[in-house]
Order: C-alpha cells, then sequence, then structure tokens
C-alpha cells in the first residue's frame, strides 16, 4: 500500500503545481535526485507501476516539501479533485489579496503625501483653503459624472454626456 499512496501522492503533488513530468523530472535533477519523464509516468500510472526507490522518494519529498510519512501516507481527502481545486483558488485568491492590499497601502501612503501637500497650501490662508476645498468638490463632482453608468454608456457610443 505505501507504493501506491506514494504514486498517487507523487501524481496529487506534481498536478497541484500544475507541472508537467518533464518539469518534476528537471526539479527531481535540480535536487539532486535525476528521475525520467517516463519513470515518472510510470509510477504514477504504469500498469504495473514501477517502484519507487528510497533516493527517489527522498527527493520527491525535498522537490515537494512533504515528509516520507506523508509520501506513503495515504492521500485521502486531498486527492478529490473538488478539495484541489479549493485549495487552488484558495491560494491564487490569498495572493490575488495580498498584492491588492499592497497596491491600497501604496495608495494611502500616496493619498496623504497629497493631503498633506494641499494642507500646506490651505493654511497659507482662508482664500487658499477656500480654493482647495472648492477643487476638490469640483474634482469629486467630475469624477462621480464620469462613473455614473449612463455617462459611461455615451462616451462609449461617442456621444457627449447629457450635461455638456
Amino acid at each position: 500500500m505505501p507504493e501506491d499512496h506514494a504514486a498517487a501522492r507523487i501524481k496529487l503533488e506534481r498536478e497541484v503545481r500544475g507541472w508537467s513530468t518533464v518539469k518534476l523530472a528537471e526539479e527531481m535533477a535540480a535536487a539532486g535526485h535525476p528521475i525520467n519523464q517516463s519513470a515518472i509516468w510510470r509510477i504514477e500510472s504504469g500498469k504495473p507501476r514501477r517502484r519507487v526507490n528510497l533516493d527517489e522518494a527522498l527527493g520527491f519529498c525535498q522537490v515537494f516539501d512533504i515528509t516520507m510519512q506523508d509520501l506513503t501516507g495515504p492521500p485521502g481527502e486531498l486527492a478529490t479533485p473538488r478539495v484541489r481545486e479549493l485549495a487552488q483558488t484558495y491560494v491564487q485568491m490569498t495572493l490575488e489579496y495580498r498584492q491588492l492590499r499592497a497596491a491600497i497601502d501604496r495608495n494611502q501612503m500616496h493619498l496623504r503625501e497629497i493631503q498633506m501637500e494641499l494642507d500646506a497650501y490651505g493654511d497659507k490662508g482662508p482664500e487658499q483653503r477656500g480654493q482647495v476645498d472648492e477643487l476638490l468638490r469640483l474634482e469629486e463632482r467630475a469624477a462621480m459624472r464620469n462613473l455614473h453608468p449612463s455617462q459611461a454608456r455615451r462616451r462609449n457610443q461617442g456621444q457627449p454626456p447629457a450635461d455638456e
């Protein structure tokens, strides 16, 4: 049974990473455990299945960053396509979230810098403060008009917005 579990886990780990058998063979060679692509295929799918030797098993553990127990134990729920799909989606969305969070953080920092400059200009006197406030109101109204769906539809059709 451990041989069958290892074969299933090797295939699972390779597929989760989106690797071909060629890519896995390259990763194994880079880790100092060379094995050719056809041997990997025979381990995963051969009839009869090719056995995994100890050096290869250690290499698979290293490349996949799993323990020998993980490699030879029953794959369990990890092998179900739905769980693999969920795990892949979760990781992808987490990475996207981190990228968006970093962009939001950069945006906030930039906004603080702009606010400081606007405040410095407005601090010169009530007339300058009024100019900044009025300019911000005008810019916000213009931006909101540009976001309104009816305006976007008119722009896409090459027509000027209704209030112009």
